[in-house]
């Protein structure tokens, strides 16, 4: 398995932009065009109200925009490809005519990473980590895409809970490399909130660091999670602060992207936390 050998090797998304590792933490905000998101901020059909949101998440300082057309939450029912796509291409193609930041598809589906990279996506958020359709593998060596992939499983048990994700992650890795996709293009997500208990989503942040010897960029997606619900006793909608001490974790955990929901607060925490953990300072930074 193909390791990143340096933190400022990075992903490219276009002509001019490289996502370099190491240097900052990139917020990617969540856009889901879905009629039952857990967070309650499902937009369905809604192609304006999707530019509009990708428009505001832009100005407000997300690096990166994940958007999905199929509801990932616990019970979740799952929907055909032509449902999927007649959310999901619309938006996509009117929001990347819109946008100059880079596009991720949330799919698990090979057709739908397919069709959605040539409607604009850079990047494939591959929840079952090409386990579920490894086909999506060669969609993101064909094209060129990024690819993240995610740990997930069906139950949760766990004969050793970090050392199990962290193989996990490694099979996802090499079946990446073996479909010819390109080591610069390959992220890996814990999968904060899937197959695993709230306990051991605490665990996995808590041991964040496990994952940094696999040697690839890490993603973690943590925000408005039923597990900070439990903790706080609060619904989806008023989880910020929760969030926001889960991202700052993130970061001093390893993390390189944080997927969210709620964009200018959370390009905030990052700033401050990187200042801290990378030694990030804003321009024109003086300490006299």
């Amino acid at each position: 398995m193909p390791k990143i050998q340096t933190p400022l090797n990075g992903l490219t998304v276009s002509s001019d932009e490289t996502l370099i590792w190491g240097v900052r933490t990139y917020v990617m905000g969540i856009i889901n065009l879905t009629p039952d998101s857990f967070s309650g901020d499902g937009l369905d059909k809604d192609v304006s109200a999707a530019v509009d949101k990708a428009l505001r998440f832009q100005e407000e300082g997300a690096d990166i925009l994940d958007i999905g057309a199929e509801s990932t939450r616990p019970g979740h029912e799952q929907v055909s490809v032509d449902q999927e796509l007649s959310r999901l291409i619309p938006a996509l193609e009117a929001v990347s005519k819109r946008v100059k930041i880079p596009i991720s598809v949330d799919t698990y589906k090979a057709e739908v990473a397919r069709q959605a990279v040539d409607a604009g996506a850079v990047i494939i958020n591959d929840i079952w980590g090409l386990k579920s359709e490894p086909e999506i593998a060669h969609v993101a060596a064909d094209t060129g895409a990024g690819i993240i992939l995610m740990h997930n499983q069906l139950g949760t048990k766990y004969k050793n809970l970090l050392p199990n994700v962290v193989a996990s992650l490694k099979d996802s890795v090499d079946i990446a490399f073996n479909a010819g996709v390109s080591p610069e293009n390959i992220i890996i997500d814990p999968g904060i909130g899937f197959g695993k208990t709230p306990e051991q989503n605490l665990q996995v942040l808590k041991q964040l660091e496990k994952l940094k010897p696999i040697g690839y960029p890490i993603l973690t997606g943590t925000s408005r999670k039923s597990t900070l619900g439990l903790l706080l006793g609060l619904p989806p909608d008023q989880r910020l602060e929760g969030t926001a001490a889960t991202v700052s974790l993130s970061i001093a955990g390893g993390a390189d992207i944080v997927r969210v929901h709620d964009v200018k607060e959370m390009v905030r925490v990052c700033l401050v936390t990187d200042a801290v953990v990378r030694g990030w300072r804003p321009k024109g930074w003086t300490t006299s």
